[in-house]
């Protein structure tokens, strides 16, 4: 059996995917399977703050063409359509050979990013040292056994 709560990763994404559903379904809240398309598209082309890249951009290794693009188009699709399907394949290649320096600067960035968190919590934390003896106060809470 899977349960969510037991991946953090899992339930981190479940609870963000909830709040962008929020924002997009109607007062009846019946259309969120409607809308949940919507709801990932904003959060495959956002920036995340740890990586400092879109979810779209370390999967595929370039940044995503927005629908406003092909209707203004930018100099990146300008570029794009005079290309010659040899010029773009070879493009495209490289992108994809960029692809792991990409994630990998991604994921070091995600590391210094944890690391900046892990000390501001831990400048807030007081150190407290118990001595075999000493008074502590336990809380007890029932074991809830439905799911």
């Amino acid at each position: 059996m899977y349960y969510a709560t037991a991946n953090g990763l899992a339930e981190e994404f479940n609870n963000t995917l909830c709040n962008l559903l929020k924002k997009v379904v109607a007062k009846s809240k019946r259309d969120w399977h409607e809308r949940i398309g919507e709801a990932l598209w904003a959060y495959k082309t956002t920036v995340r703050t740890p990586t400092q890249a879109t979810p779209y951009a370390l999967v595929y290794g370039v940044e995503v063409v927005l629908p406003l693009e092909r209707q203004i188009p930018s100099l990146r699709i300008a570029i794009q359509e005079g290309l010659t399907e040899e010029e773009n394949a070879q493009i495209r290649l490289e992108e994809l050979k960029a692809l792991d320096e990409k994630r990998l600067e991604a994921q070091q960035r995600l590391e210094c990013y944890q690391a900046r968190l892990s000390r501001a919590f831990n400048k807030k934390v007081c150190p407290r040292s118990f001595q075999v003896g000493d008074l502590v106060l336990v809380v007890m809470r029932p074991i809830i056994t439905t799911h």
